[in-house]
């Protein structure tokens, strides 16, 4: 019988790759931060609203909410904001490309974080898929920023290695925290643990990131609320993506989940096959395999 994790993670990914479509949409309309933040405003009434549905239409208890939770759904939502200010700075840097690749290492340092903080085991199949895995997004990463591997060598004592390692730990750590989160709710329904972690670390991200516009960026968030009828699907979008990837957060091991979910690269890489005619590389066609079988190897240890 196929585990529930399996569909939702891959709906997850489907969703993910939207709501990348529809945040370069408004790219021209808002900068970098702003769509970033747009995912999080406009997206925690949909969460409130999805939480309400299943307490009051389906009659899922709320669960009762502890400390340990609390300080989770913090911890997670403030490392995905920094994430992407971290994202941000590493494109200053001239070897940015390097620093690119190893930002791409999540599903890696997800499987550290993961067994450090929650006890989260990983099999040895696994282990062999999250290694292959990543090997296929380097390689997908050399061609997407045209980077050899004598480059990647040399690039090795930039500072942006270390900050494209830090931003990859940062986005690790803000899964790992989001699981934990949904499991420190103890509760018997994991959709109702996993809306009510996602409408609370939205909440706090709106704020968090919120007060940082009207510090430092008052005509940034106001543009983000000028420009509401383009920036609300990203909102919906992206609820409905953090819904699927939390309900498989607290359903499986985040490793796991993460490593299926490279599926979206695939998703990506048929669009432009299919839909966009572009000439596909031979560098491409190894990283697409190396993925294919990282996530079928993850599929026979699960």
């Amino acid at each position: 019988m196929l585990a529930l994790w399996i569909p939702i993670t891959i709906a997850a990914a489907f969703f993910q790759n939207l709501r990348s479509v529809l945040q370069k949409a408004i790219k021209g309309r808002l900068s970098t931060t702003g769509a970033a933040y747009a995912r999080f405003v406009y997206a925690w009434p949909f969460a409130i609203l999805y939480a309400w549905i299943l307490h009051d239409g389906v009659g899922y208890d709320l669960p009762p909410v502890n400390n340990l939770f609390l300080l989770y759904c913090a911890l997670g939502g403030a490392a995905q904001i920094l994430f992407t200010v971290v994202l941000l700075w590493m494109f200053s840097f001239r070897s940015f490309a390097v620093g690119t690749t190893f930002s791409k290492l999540e599903v890696l340092l997800i499987a550290v974080l993961g067994a450090a903080l929650l006890g989260d085991t990983v099999g040895p199949l696994a282990v062999v898929a999250i290694l292959i895995g990543s090997v296929g997004i380097i390689i997908l990463s050399f061609t997407e920023t045209k980077l050899s591997i004598g480059g990647l060598m040399r690039g090795l004592t930039e500072k942006a290695t270390g900050v494209g390692l830090l931003a990859a730990t940062l986005l690790g750590a803000s899964v790992v925290f989001f699981r934990g989160a949904a499991l420190a709710l103890d509760g018997p329904d994991f959709l109702m643990a996993a809306a009510y972690t996602l409408a609370i670390s939205l909440i706090m991200q709106t704020l968090m990131m919120g007060a940082w516009f009207v510090i430092f960026d008052r005509p940034q968030l106001m543009a983000v609320i000028r420009e509401w009828r383009h920036a609300l699907p990203v909102g919906i979008v992206g609820m409905i993506t953090s819904a699927c990837w939390f309900s498989a957060f607290a359903l499986q091991n985040a490793a796991y989940v993460r490593a299926l979910g490279q599926i979206e690269l695939l998703f990506t890489f048929a669009a432009s096959v299919f839909i966009f005619r572009e000439k596909v590389a031979r560098s491409e066609v190894i990283g697409v395999a190396l993925i294919v079988t990282a996530i079928t190897f993850i599929l026979l240890e699960s």
